[in-house]
């Protein structure tokens, strides 16, 4: 079990505040991992738990990860705060818009793509950055990517969203090949359907959902948890450039 510690390290989570995010920072802490999570809104309360339940550092920084600036000047700020620790980075920030793919809107694509593609791979750069110029023994970049870039997603009218998070899978492996000399590791997490705010606002798909996956339900946030935790670990110290579908095998029928 010492290959899941990561008691010592530092972890930082985009979108933490909530949803996957923020059962990724539970998942991390409760492993030893101090972390710090940039969103846009304030964190659900059970995030300043954190500190007393895992005995760790936690801190919050109001980052919205498709400016540039506020991506940066976050950085800056996290660097100062935690002495340029960064071994563990997991870049979480997303949404999703169910439109149909003949009325989307340049516009409306363009925010997902701000977020879900730039936002992602500007806070990965920077996280390489600073695991590099601080020479981690342990760097790990768990990019989110999602089941819809291996499907077409049957309820759901979400082409655009399947085409960033295609592009953060497709992205991965060319990212993990140039971090290998660094001693960097980089994969990515596909989830399926996960209960959270951003999924509860389409109570209407849920029996559909629950349907789709074989384990007949949909995962709460702590189902996606333990691929984190694993793939930030030293236990997955041979595996980089790889995806894990977790998803109740919904891409498997």
């Amino acid at each position: 079990m010492s290959k899941f510690s990561l008691r010592g390290r530092t972890a930082l989570v985009t979108g933490g505040a909530r949803g996957c995010g923020l059962a990724f920072s539970h998942g991390l802490a409760e492993a030893g991992a101090n972390v710090a999570i940039f969103d846009v809104i304030e964190p659900d309360p059970t995030f300043y738990d954190i500190e007393k339940n895992w005995n760790v550092r936690a801190a919050y920084y109001k980052v919205d990860v498709s400016s540039q600036e506020s991506l940066e000047s976050g950085f800056a700020q996290f660097r100062k705060d935690f002495n340029n620790a960064l071994d563990i980075c997991v870049p979480c920030a997303g949404i999703n818009r169910h439109l149909p793919f003949l009325e989307f809107t340049y516009e409306q694509h363009h925010d997902l793509v701000s977020i879900n593609v730039l936002g992602l791979y500007f806070t990965a750069q920077l996280a390489a950055k600073q695991m590099i110029s601080n020479g981690t023994k342990h760097g790990s970049i768990v990019l989110v990517a999602s089941m819809a870039s291996h499907i077409a997603v049957r309820s759901q009218l979400c082409s655009a969203y399947c085409g960033t998070k295609g592009a953060v899978r497709s992205m991965c492996p060319a990212i993990a090949k140039e971090l290998a000399e660094y001693g960097i590791r980089v994969n990515s997490i596909s989830p399926g359907y996960v209960r959270t705010e951003m999924t509860a606002a389409f109570p209407h798909l849920l029996q559909s959902w629950e349907s789709e996956a074989m384990i007949g339900r949909i995962a709460e946030p702590e189902d996606i948890m333990g691929a984190c935790v694993f793939l930030a670990s030293d236990a997955s110290a041979y595996m980089t450039g790889q995806d894990i579908v977790v998803d109740g095998g919904v891409t498997r029928w």
